[in-house]
């Protein structure tokens, strides 16, 4: 399998992302937690660019004792990426889709070395 360098570890600061051509293929590599995590940039549900989608806290809704929902809140250590085509929400860390488990977005395999960063499609 081809390996690509696609940029230096400034290129993706914490909480950042970077969307690279590798030869035919086309990743997302995000920077959570000082991990890399790199996905193919194509949603499971219609294949829409996922990985040029924002990035955002995934939402909860706490539940009260009576079982009314009143407030929304957002999850401290869980990002997720929202496809710009139709909102879906994958796990930047797992790829998973947050409610069909049998959804989920393809991984590509990202390393640092040094200052470089390289993937693997």
């Amino acid at each position: 399998m081809p390996e690509y360098r696609v940029g230096t570890a400034a290129d993706i600061p914490e909480g950042g992302k970077l969307v690279v051509a590798c030869g035919s293929a086309e990743v997302g590599i995000f920077r959570l937690g000082g991990e890399l995590f790199a996905w193919h940039n194509s949603c499971g549900h219609r294949q829409g660019p996922v990985c040029q989608g924002r990035l955002f806290r995934r939402v909860i809704e706490p539940v009260a004792e009576d079982g009314t929902v009143r407030t929304l809140d957002y999850a401290a250590d869980t990002m997720h990426i929202v496809c710009p085509w139709h909102g879906y929400e994958f796990d930047v860390r797992t790829g998973e889709h947050p409610g069909d488990a049998s959804m989920r977005l393809r991984k590509a395999h990202v390393r640092e070395e040094g200052n470089e960063v390289f993937v693997s499609p």
